[in-house]
């Protein structure tokens, strides 16, 4: 058995990793406490006013996630001068916005996501209908061009949810015959603010009910045929471009 100033001398060499074990231990416990999650930064208040959960009694809009709602594609009243009356429609398919002209050279401008179809048409035409969660039918373009994706809806996809036409549409029209040119809601709203392969003009469903709402059947509308500002204003309304049959994509 070692003696006691054996035992002694052992004890004390085993202090320095005994405080050692400690002072990890302490160490570990800081750098636990130490270490929290970023802060987020606040979601602009418009955003949760909006972009939030609607029920229009045929169906139930989920709220949008604010993360992908950039401050630009926020339905916002903007400058706007213009010589068009107030509420017409202009559609910028360049900057991936849609403004409603309001009074005081003012407009209240939406994002938009702009498909192929969006660029195939300029000029003036008229909002000749309007429909909620309308029905959508793949036209003969995006079966050639993508028939395993569209294929499975060559008979048409009823109003919902899941219809690329989202919750509201409106159909222009110039002198009484079909554009084939819409603007409608969406349920990839990620997409808003960008171009995207097919469609014409896109809006936040939350979007597409307020302007459907605001906008009667009758009204004007006009695409631009280059961005807003690059131009004179006062040619902003001119017929540039003639429907094209490729406005179909939608």
């Amino acid at each position: 058995m070692p003696s006691k100033s054996a035992r002694r001398a052992a004890f004390l060499l085993a202090l320095p990793f005994l405080g050692a074990c400690s002072t990890i231990s302490r160490d570990v416990d800081v750098l636990a406490v130490s270490v929290q999650p970023a802060p987020q930064p606040p979601v602009d208040p418009r955003i949760l006013a909006y972009y939030g959960q609607v029920d229009d009694g045929a169906f139930v809009i989920p709220a949008i996630d604010p993360k992908i709602v950039s401050q630009r594609n926020i339905r916002q009243v903007v400058d706007f001068p213009t010589p068009e009356p107030v509420g017409t429609v202009v559609v910028d398919p360049y900057n991936h916005h849609l403004y409603l002209v309001m009074e005081g050279g003012q407009a209240m401008r939406y994002g938009i996501g702009v498909g192929k179809a969006g660029f195939a048409f300029a000029g003036t035409a008229t909002v000749a209908r309007k429909a909620s969660w309308p029905r959508w039918t793949p036209t003969q373009n995006m079966l050639k061009r993508e028939p395993e994706r569209f294929g499975p809806h060559a008979g048409g996809v009823e109003g919902g949810l899941g219809n690329p036409l989202g919750a509201r549409a409106l159909y222009l029209y110039r002198d009484g015959r079909d554009t084939l040119y819409r603007i409608h809601g969406t349920n990839e709203p990620w997409t808003i603010g960008t171009s995207v392969s097919s469609g014409c003009i896109r809006m936040f469903n939350q979007d597409a009910i307020d302007i459907e709402q605001r906008v009667p059947v009758g009204s004007r509308v006009v695409v631009l045929d280059a961005p807003y500002g690059s131009r004179a204003i006062a040619g902003i309304g001119s017929d540039a471009r003639p429907p094209v049959a490729s406005a179909t994509d939608v």
